[in-house]
């Protein structure tokens, strides 16, 4: 399944309450950086807790997007990111050995507290991707 995902700065919930308004939409889900499992390997300062990590809206009857707020700053470019959702681990690998070739990664695809992989990359041509595997 691939779903447009935007990152903010900062101003994910705004911005979302904002669409959700225009477009008479709903609120799927949304988790807080203050809901995620501590860890040394992920640590949130208190500054950071209210920010939206997740967050899924629905604005027409198919039409869903993602998004987030990013810990670090964004350039308008880097706020849309292909969202990718596969079921295989090695379809994940494939394609992420692919993308990452001349490309940045911004968070190694490793296992999350939600899901098998994770991980995000920008490709040689200044694409922003995020692999998840459920």
């Amino acid at each position: 399944m691939i779903k447009p995902y935007l990152m903010f700065n900062r101003e994910c919930e705004e911005a979302f309450k904002l669409y959700i308004e225009a477009f008479s939409g709903e609120i799927i889900a949304m988790q807080k950086y203050s809901e995620i499992p501590s860890s040394p390997d992920f640590p949130v300062e208190e500054s950071d807790k209210d920010l939206v990590l997740y967050s899924q809206i629905r604005l027409t009857e198919d039409g869903i997007i993602m998004g987030s707020d990013s810990n670090r700053e964004l350039n308008d470019s880097d706020k849309v990111v292909v969202s990718v959702e596969l079921n295989s681990v090695d379809q994940a690998r494939k394609a992420w050995n692919t993308l990452k070739e001349e490309g940045s990664i911004h968070m190694d695809l490793h296992e999350t507290f939600f899901a098998k992989l994770h991980g995000s990359l920008k490709d040689k041509f200044g694409v922003s991707w995020m692999f998840t595997v459920n």
